[in-house]
């Protein structure tokens, strides 16, 4: 009997696990009990913008010094002939209505993957969304995951770290549910949903397992926060017998960041909600140099937006020549590999490990060299792989 397909889009094996399709399976068993039929499961890699063997990507340049980086990513990406197109669209930091959010949310939507720097949000209107958060949660960018590794070339406070944060990127205290209850008390309030705690558990494992890791950390406080991070400790758990093979422990927040400056070696994988995850990122980041080195990926089910690790804006140094290109060319070299150009990725990463271990440093690493003399550098490697 020739068996029904079912067509269930995923994301690349390299990235996200195919989390979804533990419902997708329980839903084609109950067709297959209806129907007295075997079904087979076809999976497709998740659809993107990609026309005449060229790549289309909404790029969001953002405030500070985001716009700058960005056109070094342009050059980078000319210089080493990589197929892809931006489609720029810059949001209004003082926009009075969400219009140019609605664009933007549109053209991710059209091109599946985004490049974004930070994005600030100035107006005190009601309903004038923080720009940052309601893309991820307009997109369902539930995960939010940041590989931490050290490098030899940077005189960093810790050597040899290698940690993944898999942080929740759509609720917990970035929930933007605040109210004034009477005069002079403010309540904001924290979801932890057991829907979301699970698809994030289980992602953390799936990366685990995927990548070879051995333990994942759960960050929480439910020594005081018994129902939320109660549910959220709770929920890993019990997603966590289902993976034997990788050891469960959890810490609390305030003891993970002492953990993290004393000891960092201990961590494999950490599993962490919103708030806690920007806390230890940060943290790390600033263990191995600064926020100018690391990149990060917001996952969804459907869409990717890549983005320096530690979201800061860096205004105070826009226009001089001072910031540290490396985070935003770490974070487009993160989404060429995401787009299966691994070659065009290999080459300009290799380039950019090569200008950190030679010392050529901004100043937030310690070193005198310009944004441009970085920038510089990472083409002249370019040049050298070629030839």
């Amino acid at each position: 009997m020739a068996g029904r397909c079912v067509f269930k889009y995923v994301q690349p094996k390299s990235f996200a696990p195919q989390i979804h399709l533990r419902s997708a399976s329980t839903a084609i068993s109950a067709f297959e009990r209806q129907h007295k039929t075997p079904t087979i499961i076809k999976v497709m890699p998740m659809p993107k913008a990609h026309y005449g063997g060229r790549h289309t990507v909404t790029l969001l340049p953002g405030a500070g010094i985001g716009p700058e980086l960005m056109g070094y990513v342009r050059e980078v990406f000319k210089y080493a002939s990589v197929p892809v197109d931006f489609e720029e669209i810059n949001i209004d930091p003082n926009a009075d209505n969400n219009d140019d959010l609605d664009y933007a949310i549109t053209s991710i939507r059209r091109n599946g993957v985004a490049l974004k720097g930070n994005i600030e949000t100035r107006s005190k209107e009601v309903g004038v969304l923080s720009r940052n958060v309601a893309l991820r949660n307009e997109l369902d960018l539930f995960v939010n995951t940041l590989r931490c590794i050290s490098y030899p070339g940077v005189n960093s406070r810790q050597k040899n770290i290698d940690i993944v944060i898999v942080r929740q990127n759509t609720e917990g205290e970035y929930a933007m549910l605040e109210h004034e209850s009477v005069s002079g008390v403010v309540e904001s309030m924290k979801v932890i949903t057991q829907e979301n705690a699970e698809r994030l558990a289980r992602y953390a494992f799936e990366y685990a397992r995927r990548h070879n890791r051995k333990k994942v950390t759960t960050i929480h406080k439910a020594n005081i926060m018994k129902l939320s991070d109660g549910k959220f400790l709770e929920v890993s758990k019990k997603v966590a017998k289902e993976y034997p093979d990788i050891q469960l422990n959890d810490m609390i927040i305030d003891n993970t960041c002492m953990q993290l400056v004393s000891n960092p070696h201990q961590f494999d994988v950490m599993l962490t909600t919103n708030l806690y995850g920007a806390i230890v990122s940060n943290v790390i980041c600033g263990l191995l140099g600064g926020a100018g080195l690391l990149a990060g990926k917001n996952y969804g089910d459907h869409y990717t937006i890549f983005e320096p690790a530690t979201r800061n804006t860096g205004a105070s140094i826009a226009g001089k020549n001072i910031a540290n290109p490396i985070a935003m060319l770490n974070a487009a070299t993160d989404m060429l590999r995401h787009l299966g150009r691994q070659e065009h990725a290999t080459v300009i990463q290799n380039a950019i490990v090569k200008t950190i271990n030679a010392g050529v440093h901004t100043k937030d690493l310690g070193g005198t060299a310009t944004s441009r003399d970085v920038v510089d550098n990472i083409l002249k490697c370019i040049k050298a792989a070629r030839s």
